[in-house]
């Protein structure tokens, strides 16, 4: 269950002076968001911009004078695909003078579970510190070292409690607050949406970096959104906070709807479909069949020496809404069963309004057992990736798609009620 929530420090942004011109784009780390002007408003009907575009638009005014690091990789981009480095470093308005790169790099160049190391930027000259696998008192030595006043941030995120940039973000936080950091995050779209929560929630027993807190394996929030919980309800104490917000942005659009650019924000999820799907089929990982690492389409294929259409057949036969799943025969070139033919599923998403990706993996999971009898857990990996071990253990004694997903439905509706207080758009 999330914990009982903690007064928010009344001094956590009222101490930073926010230029009138950024008040309607920013919001502090709790409390109600700002209104929109008149113009924003007349701005919110045209089309999305991001928390970058906007506070470009405001001349950078939130950062004042300050020192700026930021932690980005590949997705923190213009609509131009120009990346906001190379833009902010170009611009005599920012005093840009360190990047933080995450898990696979700043440039995005290492795979899963790696980093691309302390280096100079070749484009810029700046210093770019690894931050992945780094937290508490390592990370904040780094910003202090990096002589940055303020922590930035701005990456794509997928939507799901065990997509690692989101606790990039805690970790920064928390190292910001360690190190006397300011934190701005700059917000981007949720590109499954923010309509809802989905699925169990973390238990604190299975903390990992796939998961530092209590929120639900599909959160249904922005970034931003997100920073504020952070702050409000996880942080050991709050640290300085501004969400510059985007515009134009509903909760109940998808990707396609933003008119922005996709960059695969890590090399398995190359597309926004991948995303749609990834909070339920990536449980995959922790069993010893194909995710669908080393094809073409990750998470969207299954599959395992030997299995062949039953399982296609007895999943579709369940009628789960707005999917089909489709016989699929491939070949991974690297990850599980590289350079073999394996047998298994595509996932076909055919109505995304209607479709559940946790319900679905979990069905994924129960039929997979059931038709192939070579089926194994990773369990400690299906346990922090579920966030207990619930699913695991219900469903190794029988029980059903239905059973399993009302096992978490009490901590989901707390975390649904929790979350509410931290929602910045409609």
């Amino acid at each position: 269950m999330p914990p009982t929530r903690r007064t928010v420090l009344a001094a956590t942004t009222a101490a930073l002076t926010v230029p009138a011109a950024t008040a309607t784009a920013t919001a502090t780390a709790a409390g109600t968001p700002a209104a929109p002007s008149p113009a924003s408003a007349s701005e919110d009907r045209t089309r999305l911009r991001t928390g970058f575009e906007r506070l470009q638009a405001d001349g950078y005014a939130v950062f004042g004078n300050d020192r700026i690091g930021i932690v980005t990789n590949p997705t923190g981009v213009t609509r131009d695909v120009r990346h906001l480095v190379d833009v902010m470093h170009a611009d005599d308005r920012v005093n840009l003078t360190a990047v933080f790169g995450p898990e696979h790099g700043f440039r995005g160049t290492a795979q899963a579970g790696g980093s691309e190391g302390r280096y100079d930027d070749p484009a810029t000259g700046l210093p770019v510190y690894d931050t992945y696998q780094k937290y508490g008192r390592p990370l904040a030595d780094i910003f202090t070292a990096s002589g940055v006043d303020t922590v930035v941030f701005d990456i794509q995120d997928a939507g799901a409690r065990f997509y690692t940039y989101i606790w990039t973000l805690y970790d920064c936080m928390e190292a910001a607050r360690l190190a006397g950091k300011r934190v701005v995050v700059l917000d981007r779209p949720n590109p499954v949406t923010g309509r809802r929560a989905q699925g169990p929630v973390l238990h604190p027993e299975f903390a990992s970096f796939v998961g530092r807190q209590p929120i639900a394996q599909a959160h249904g929030m922005t970034v931003g959104e997100l920073a504020r919980l952070f702050n409000a309800e996880f942080l050991t104490a709050p640290v300085p906070l501004d969400v510059v917000r985007m515009s134009g942005w509903r909760r109940s659009d998808f990707y396609d709807a933003s008119g922005l650019p996709w960059v695969p924000p890590s090399p398995n999820m190359p597309t926004p479909e991948t995303a749609l799907v990834y909070s339920g089929t990536c449980l995959f990982e922790a069993t010893n069949l194909s995710e669908g690492r080393g094809t073409t389409r990750p998470f969207e294929l299954l599959g395992a020496k030997d299995l062949d259409g039953r399982w296609a057949a007895a999943v579709n036969e369940l009628g789960l809404p707005g999917v089909r799943f489709r016989e699929a025969y491939f070949t991974p070139t690297f990850s599980k069963f590289p350079n073999q033919t394996i047998g298994g599923v595509q996932v076909h998403v055919h109505d995304r309004e209607t479709f559940d990706p946790v319900r679905t993996g979990i069905a994924l999971l129960i039929t997979a057992k059931r038709a192939w009898p070579g089926f194994v857990w990773r369990p400690d990996w299906i346990d922090k990736l579920t966030g207990s071990t619930l699913v695991r253990t219900m469903i190794d004694a029988g029980a059903g798609t239905d059973e399993v997903v009302a096992g978490w439905q009490d901590e989901l509706r707390a975390f649904r009620r929790t979350r509410a207080e931290y929602l910045l758009y409609r």
